[in-house]
């Protein structure tokens, strides 16, 4: 389940490059922390307020990967305009296949890897959604790349401790 995300070709910036490997790396913590967890696990609410495993995972596909790529930095109309029509991210239909999801997810990282790759850090974002966050506080490629990180990275830290109270396994242990 670790295996590599994408295949795109390497961003010709280092400093994307670069942003792409950290990021690379938050992602494979998110598969890894998953890797072998039981269909039903995936699915079982975690806390309180409902969501499992495949629901934050469909969380990072839609509301990360291809909204901050796709519609953020290159402005894509279509995707844009099925932002009011998506259903909450979060939520999983319980017949939904957690396969498709995990594909899904390095689907939107590939696509959102291939425009990272195409811009340079300075590269300004193309449509801000101000009636979600008010004015722009990202500006550039730069600057979208250490969110998403900074979002992948925390939500990684979510599904560790997800994993260890549906089955006590632990991603990384410093003994």
């Amino acid at each position: 389940m670790t295996e590599a995300l994408t295949d795109h070709p390497i961003a010709a910036d280092p400093e994307v490059r670069s942003l792409l490997a950290v990021l690379g790396a938050q992602r494979r913590h998110v598969l890894g922390a998953l890797e072998g967890l039981p269909a039903e696990a995936l699915h079982r609410p975690v806390l309180p307020s409902g969501w499992s495993c495949a629901g934050l995972v469909r969380h990072l596909a839609l509301d990360v990967e291809r909204f901050w790529f796709q519609a953020v930095l290159a402005g894509d109309r279509t995707v844009i305009d099925l932002l009011d029509e998506e259903e909450d991210a979060w939520r999983v239909a319980p017949g939904a296949d957690p396969g498709e999801i995990l594909a899904r997810y390095r689907k939107e990282a590939a696509r959102a890897d291939a425009l990272a790759a195409a811009a340079g850090p300075d590269t300004p974002l193309a449509w801000w959604p101000h009636e979600l966050f008010g004015p722009p506080h990202l500006h550039d490629l730069r600057g979208l790349l250490l969110h998403v990180i900074t979002e992948t990275a925390c939500h990684a830290g979510h599904l560790d401790a997800a994993r260890e109270l549906l089955d006590g396994r632990q991603w990384l242990v410093l003994d």
